[in-house]
């Protein structure tokens, strides 16, 4: 049984008792998401709920007398087997075994489904991360986001939303004419510019553009500078693709800013705000007038020389994304974007939406990376930044995207690189990928032995009996497994994934907490028992629930380590 199964009845049972007359409340009085937890010390049960404390003011009770009234209402509930009443009004749950046993079954029919939910049907989120310069290989702060930012969006997809992973290609500006610029001078062997790029990968796109078209070199300014810059734009927009790709990370829409200026995004982006009233003329410049909604001054749209200024494109690109049909446009931007956070979301009021609702803006914070106990400080290839590939490159993709997706992003992270290459429970990603493993080799060994089929979609659910998971750690193993559709919802509502990492280590812990104690095959000559069939059900659900976890982090979910 599920927490939300248990809420559900919960509720039930609340209905029964103001139907009865015991509790003087109408239908709507009853909360909209009733709290079912496990509690701290599970000897005091398997579930525990706060509802008596949520009803008992309105009822016109103390919570412990509301607690008294639904306690025998609770206690008549499926698979209940005690109600116990603590503290000033907290409902402590105890389950049969059987009850609780079921939710193997219930995992191994769901498969990959469990855990799923549709808090977020119907929705249309826009999550665009990355969005760098397409000027150079991607770099470790981008990492942190391809990770992330692709986690986001599976767990968003996980309950029931829409999502579309966007990259926002920066492919105008001073910028893009310097990178043209240096990769000219590498071709022609003449000295970069100092403020122009510097890392090796200049000259290696320069050979590429001039293999490509060799003619590019004879053409005059400043078509060929122009025609350099686009070339190897072009290039480098393939390369961070491909890199991306091998990362697990893949994007619905690559948005070109340029696209935004020749597609008439800006001028459509000026009409909705001219006719929601933010736009005015000062000074001879256009103005969007921010400031009436938290920013710490108004913006300006067009300067007096008529030059279109960066935050035109802003306004353009959310007014832009709303146009396509999303509910919701997140933004996930670097540690040195905290100024955007006001600034977009007076976009977004200016625009006439609600910018707790239609916009959401995430501030990931730096990252760093030890070896040897020393930083890491310089990519051989790109200069003075280390990209994602150096990183993948030293610890794989599986347990860098864990390592990125691990801790919260408002906070710095460091990564040890030699840490996560070791093969130790010190190391979380082998931790829950050797959990994984360790089960599949449970079900192997016991499909050798004849014990069930290979593969848990072919098990029959009539061998087993739940109520044979009787076993203290059983019962905890259960109650974690049970917690997982939650787990995911509120990672999804939160958009914190590292949520799903922190939860599958505790799953790993619990099975193998589980698997010292509880014997799961019959050894030697011993009967095969209704017990090592109903364990093998409890593996084949805790392998599931690890997978799905490892799935919704972009994360392989190996059976052989």
């Amino acid at each position: 049984m599920t927490p939300q199964e248990l809420a559900d009845h919960i509720r039930s049972a609340v209905m029964a008792a103001i139907s009865t007359g015991q509790l003087t409340l109408s239908q709507a009085d009853i909360p909209l998401e009733i709290v079912v937890e496990r509690p701290k010390n599970l000897d005091h049960g398997d579930w525990a709920t706060n509802i008596a404390m949520q009803l008992g003011k309105k009822a016109g009770l103390n919570p412990r007398a509301a607690a008294e009234i639904l306690q025998p209402f609770l206690a008549q509930l499926p698979g209940v087997v005690e109600v116990d009443i603590a503290g000033p009004g907290f409902i402590n749950l105890r389950l049969s075994a059987a009850s609780q046993g079921e939710l193997a079954l219930d995992i191994i029919a769901k498969g990959n489904a469990f855990g799923r939910g549709n808090k977020l049907a119907g929705k249309k989120i826009n999550v665009e991360f990355i969005s760098a310069n397409p000027t150079g290989p991607l770099h470790l702060g981008h990492t942190r986001w391809a990770a992330v930012g692709d986690a986001i969006a599976r767990v968003l997809e996980a309950e029931g939303a829409q999502s579309s992973r966007e990259f926002y290609v920066n492919d105008l500006g001073v910028q893009m004419d310097k990178f043209g610029a240096s990769v000219k001078a590498a071709a022609l062997g003449e000295t970069i510019a100092e403020d122009g790029y510097h890392g090796a990968y200049i000259p290696e796109l320069a050979e590429q553009v001039v293999l490509q078209n060799p003619e590019i070199v004879n053409l005059p300014e400043p078509e060929r500078t122009d025609a350099f810059r686009d070339a190897a734009y072009a290039l480098q927009l393939v390369d961070q693709k491909r890199v991306l790709d091998n990362f697990n990370t893949h994007f619905d829409v690559w948005y070109s800013e340029k696209s935004l200026h020749t597609s008439g995004a800006v001028e459509r982006g000026f009409e909705k705000l001219k006719s929601q009233g933010h736009m005015f003329i000062e000074g001879g410049a256009t103005w969007l007038r921010t400031s009436d909604f938290d920013d710490d001054k108004d913006r300006v749209l067009v300067k007096a020389d008529g030059a279109l200024t960066y935050f035109a494109s802003d306004t353009a690109y959310y007014v832009d994304k709303r146009n396509r049909g999303f509910d919701l446009c997140i933004y996930l931007l670097g540690a040195d974007h905290h100024g955007y956070v006001n600034r977009l979301r007076a976009v977004a009021a200016c625009a006439g939406d609600d910018p707790d609702e239609n916009i959401q803006i995430l501030i990931g914070q730096m990252v760093k990376m030890l070896k040897n106990g020393e930083e890491v400080r310089l990519s051989k290839r790109a200069g003075n930044i280390i990209t994602l590939e150096d990183l993948v490159d030293e610890v794989g993709v599986d347990a860098a995207r864990y390592s990125l997706i691990r801790y919260p992003v408002e906070s710095p992270l460091v990564l040890d690189l030699d840490l996560l290459v070791s093969s130790t429970n010190d190391n979380p990603v082998y931790y829950v990928q050797y959990a994984h493993a360790r089960i599949a080799s449970v079900i192997r060994n016991a499909a050798e032995l004849g014990l069930i089929p290979a593969n848990t979609s072919d098990w029959d659910p009539k061998t087993f009996d739940p109520a044979e998971l009787s076993d203290a750690r059983e019962g905890a193993l259960l109650g974690l497994l049970a917690d997982y559709p939650r787990v995911v919802a509120s990672a999804a509502e939160l958009r914190e994934p590292h949520r799903i990492a922190r939860y599958i280590e505790e799953v790993a812990t619990s099975y193998h907490s589980f698997y010292a104690s509880c014997r799961v095959l019959p050894q030697g000559d011993e009967p095969v028992t209704a017990r090592n069939i109903s364990r093998l059900w409890l593996c084949g659900a805790t392998c599931q629930v690890i997978f799905n976890g490892l799935e919704l982090l972009g994360v392989s979910a190996p059976e052989r380590m």
